[in-house]
C-alpha cells in the first residue's frame, strides 16, 4: 500500500519562540544562538537571512554580515517545552511521530486518510492546529516516503533572497506517480549523502542534476563512488525509501559538550570541567534510568583539532564518581598544554544500571558503588526540590557558586558574559 508520510518543519523555530516573547522585534532580523565571539547561530529569521546568515555559522561572522541584527541567547529549555507542545498537537493526528530534532518530525497519516482526508489536507490541519495552539507556523511537505517527504516540505517554507521574504506554499505535496518528476530537476546535492567530497566526484562526471545522476547507471556510479554509497544514491535517484516512520526510536547516547570563552591550558582546569560534566551525564542516565557501559571524553583544541577516546566497562554506570573514574585515565593520555577550546563527556552502550566492585575494591577507602548509588539519589532528591544549582561537585565551582549543567544550554557555544 502506498504511504502517506508528513515531514512537518518549524519555521525558523528557535527565532519565533523568542519572537513570542518580544512580538517588538517581529519583522526585523534576529538571531539565537551563542552570543559571544565563540557562540555559533542555531536560528536566524528570514529578515537575517536576506543578508546571508544562517544556522550553524560563527555569531562574529553572522555580526559581520548583519551588524544591525538582534542577537539573543539561546533558551534550550524554554524551546523543548513548547517543542513538546507541538509534538503534543502531532499525535491528535497519527500516532506515528518519529521526532527529528525539537522543531521537526515524520508523520505517517495513511491510517488517518479515511477520516481526515488527503495528505494535503491533514498538512493544512496540522499547521491550523499549530499557529491556534503555539503562535507558531510550520512547514509541511507530503510525499509516499520519508525521503520525499523532507526534499517537499523545503518547497514548502518561506524563502529569503537578497530583496525579500518571499512566502512558501505552506504545504507541498508529492503525489504517487510524480515522484520522479518532482525529483530530476533538483540539483544532485539535494540527496542525502551527496556532501563536498562525492560531490566533486560527481561533478566530474558531469553529473548537475539528480536526473544526471540517474542517467549515469548503477554500475558507473558504484564504479565511481563505491558499492554501498553507489546503491545508495542510485536508489535515491529513483526516489527508493522504504524506511518506516518509528515512534519510539530508543535512545542511544547521553552526553554533554560545552564550549568555554577562553582557552584551558592545564589538566586541573580541563578536569574541573570533567567532573561538572560528568555530573550532568550521570543525572541525566538516573532520570532515564539507565546506565552506560562505554564512556566518551571528547576534546577540541585550540586549532579546531578534535579527538574522542572512549573506554567499555565491565558494567554499566551512572553515577558521577564512576563517570569519572572512566574518563581520568583518557584525560591523563591527552596532552592539553596547547589549549582546549570544548570539553565532553558521553554515556552510550546504554542500559539496565548494573556497577561492579572490582577485586580490590573490597580494600579501597573510596565508597562502594552502593554508597555512590545512595549519595547520587540523595543529590537528585535535593536538585529536584530547591533547583539544578542547589548542589555540586565541590571541585567544579567557581566563585563559590555551583555551576550547574542544563540541557542544551552550552550547545551553541558561550554567550558575551562566557
Amino acid at each position: 500500500m502506498t504511504r502517506t508520510i508528513l515531514h512537518v518543519d518549524m519555521d525558523a523555530f528557535y527565532v519565533s519562540v523568542e519572537l513570542l516573547r518580544r512580538p517588538e522585534l517581529r519583522g526585523k532580523p534576529v538571531v539565537v544562538g551563542g552570543t559571544g565571539d565563540r557562540g555559533v547561530v542555531a536560528a536566524a529569521s528570514y529578515e537575517a537571512r536576506r543578508f546571508g546568515v544562517h544556522s550553524a555559522m560563527p555569531a562574529s561572522t553572522a555580526r559581520r554580515l548583519c551588524p544591525h541584527a538582534v542577537f539573543l541567547p539561546g533558551d534550550h529549555a524554554r524551546y523543548a517545552e513548547v517543542s513538546a507542545e507541538v509534538f503534543e498537537i502531532f499525535r491528535e493526528f497519527t500516532p506515528l511521530v518519529e521526532g527529528l530534532s525539537l522543531d521537526e518530525a515524520f508523520l505517517d497519516v495513511t491510517g488517518a486518510l479515511r477520516l481526515l482526508g488527503d495528505g494535503s489536507t491533514i498538512g493544512h490541519r496540522i499547521r491550523e492546529r499549530v499557529r491556534e495552539g503555539t503562535g507558531l507556523t510550520c512547514s509541511v511537505g507530503c510525499a509516499p516516503n520519508k525521503f520525499l517527504a523532507k526534499l517537499a516540505s523545503e518547497f514548502a517554507k518561506p524563502r529569503a533572497t537578497s530583496s525579500a521574504v518571499l512566502p512558501g506554499h505552506g504545504v507541498f505535496c508529492v503525489e504517487p506517480g510524480n515522484e520522479i518528476q518532482f525529483l530530476h530537476a533538483l540539483p544532485v546535492q539535494s540527496l542525502w549523502g551527496v556532501g563536498p567530497a562525492t560531490l566533486e566526484r560527481l561533478s566530474r562526471l558531469g553529473v548537475v542534476t539528480v536526473a544526471d545522476l540517474a542517467a549515469l547507471g548503477t554500475d558507473v556510479l558504484v564504479g565511481a563512488i563505491g558499492r554501498s554509497h553507489g546503491m545508495h544514491l542510485a536508489a535515491l535517484a529513483r526516489g527508493e525509501d522504504d524506511r518506516p516512520v518509528e515512534p519510539d526510536r530508543a535512545m542511544k547516547s547521553i552526553g554533554h559538550e560545552e564550549t568555554f570563552a577562553r582557552d584551558l591550558f592545564t589538566r586541573d582546569e580541563v578536569w574541573k570541567e570533567v567532573v561538572r560534566l560528568a555530573d550532568g551525564v550521570a543525572g541525566r542516565l538516573r532520570r532515564a534510568g539507565v546506565g552506560a557501559r562505554t564512556v566518551q571524553l571528547k576534546i577540541r583544541f585550540a586549532t579546531f583539532a578534535t579527538i574522542t577516546r572512549s573506554v567499555t566497562l565491565g558494567g554499566a554506570v551512572n553515577t558521577g564518581p564512576a563517570l569519572c573514574a572512566a574518563v581520568a585515565p583518557l584525560l591523563d593520555a591527552v596532552d592539553v598544554a596547547s589549549g582546549v577550546r570544548l570539553v565532553g563527556v558521553s554515556g552510550s552502550n546504554l542500559g539496565p544500571p548494573s556497577e561492579q566492585l572490582s577485586l580490590f575494591d573490597e580494600f579501597s577507602d573510596d565508597p562502594s558503588p552502593e554508597a555512590w548509588g545512595s549519595a547520587s539519589a540523595a543529590l537528585d532528591d535535593i536538585r529536584s526540590r530547591f533547583g539544578t544549582g542547589a548542589i555540586g561537585p565541590a571541585s567544579a565551582m567557581r566563585d563559590g557558586a555551583v555551576r550547574p549543567v542544563r540541557t542544551g544550554e552550552q550547545q551553541w557555544g558561550p554567550d558575551q558574559t562566557g
